[in-house]
């Protein structure tokens, strides 16, 4: 049986939420409708949001539900791009968007989209060689032609923690709002969205034990956005018959998630800590890539020079441990991540990367064999001739 070392990945689901999802599947009624088995569903989802809600600290007014963090990224940089430039809140007629350059692909791709098909200027701030953002790079960007910044709470790939609160701060100085991609942060790090001064935070319920194909938006009272999807106004901000089910587990998850973040922390950098300090021992030519102190607490990222980031992963899967390369939204794409290149590495350095993220299952025992059965893994990829043929297998 694989030994599953991906949870930045997805979560296998709790057994309280699949409950939950289950019984919740079973119940007959569209939230919409104002009969009774309707408004039993709309009792449900409402309950659900009102835990989700509370689970960042905000007013259950304030979520949206979405298909998951994808579509809550699109919604939050679409949305505030749009409502900025029709309100003519900035000076520029083709509004100005900031985003890190270590993002995940849903932001990089979301604000390319708005450059290349509505005309918006989108500029990347750079990130340190830990994977933060440069805070005077942004204040000298920053200006009253600037619609929104968007940045991760923490990166998804090397689990650095980004200075959200001297963000939002640099950003309020000129009025503009901050969209937070939350994501990967979620179920591991506190969220206070109504302390944060954030306009929108995106999270969603895979990350945190809960299913795939819902998330929310979570959307400042303040903040003004375009909805994505229109017909039916069921949402502030997003039309359709809204997954009353999915929500209801979202909520189970999400309550569980809040409940145990200090705890989880605890255990979780235990884990990641032995984890570190056993990769050294086995492999001392491996890199901490990341914030060493002020990252995810289940998160190791490492790179190993002279090894090719997917054949490493190769051959740990053969030998039974499921772990990634960098986001599973790029997995199969064989080329060197954009955030170990926004922090500085060379194309080839960057190559040979490999994200190990621990979960609320994972046992020191685990953790020990995937230690042991590495080094063979890694003297194994550095083989010149490897990468080609695990290439040419897979194509």
């Amino acid at each position: 049986m694989a030994i599953y070392l991906d949870h930045a990945a997805t979560t296998p689901m709790s057994a309280d939420v699949l409950a939950a999802y289950v019984s919740a599947l079973s119940v007959v009624g569209n939230p919409s409708s104002i009969h009774s088995q309707g408004q039993n569903a709309k009792r449900m989802l409402e309950e659900a949001r009102e835990q989700v809600a509370a689970s960042v600290e905000a007013d259950s007014v304030e979520v949206t539900f979405t298909s998951g963090g994808t579509e809550a990224i699109n919604l939050a940089i679409k949305g505030l791009w749009w409502a900025a430039s029709a309100a003519g809140r900035v000076a520029n007629s083709r509004p100005r968007v900031l985003i890190a350059a270590a993002e995940h692909h849903a932001t990089i791709d979301a604000a390319a989209w708005l450059a290349s098909s509505e005309g918006a200027i989108v500029e990347e701030v750079p990130v340190d060689s830990l994977g933060r953002v440069d805070l005077a790079a942004l204040e000298r960007m920053l200006g009253d032609d600037v619609a929104l910044v968007s940045v991760l709470l923490a990166n998804n790939e090397v689990g650095t923690i980004q200075p959200i609160d001297e963000i939002v701060a640099l950003a309020s100085r000129f009025g503009v709002p901050v969209h937070c991609d939350a994501v990967a942060a979620y179920g591991y790090l506190p969220i206070d969205f109504h302390a944060s001064g954030l306009a929108a935070l995106s999270i969603s319920a895979h990350k945190i034990a809960g299913p795939v194909g819902i998330g929310a938006l979570v959307i400042a009272r303040a903040a003004t956005l375009v909805p994505l999807i229109h017909g039916g106004n069921q949402q502030r901000a997003r039309s359709g018959t809204q997954d009353a089910a999915g929500a209801v587990a979202f909520g189970v998850a999400a309550t569980r998630a809040a409940a145990g973040i200090a705890a989880r922390q605890t255990r979780l950098r235990g884990l990641r800590d032995r984890l570190v300090a056993g990769i050294h021992s086995a492999v001392p030519t491996a890199i901490l890539r990341g914030d060493p102190v002020d990252r995810l607490p289940g998160n190791a990222h490492f790179t190993f020079p002279g090894c090719e980031g997917d054949s490493l992963l190769f051959l740990l899967d053969v030998a039974g441990f499921s772990v990634s390369t960098g986001s599973a939204c790029q997995a199969g794409v064989p080329e060197a991540s954009h955030v170990l290149l926004a922090m500085g590495l060379s194309e080839a350095d960057a190559r040979g990367a490999l994200r190990i993220t621990l979960g609320e299952d994972t046992t020191e025992e685990e953790i020990d064999a995937f230690v042991a059965a590495l080094p063979a893994a890694v003297a194994r990829a550095t083989d010149a001739g490897l990468a080609d043929r695990v290439v040419g297998a897979r194509t």
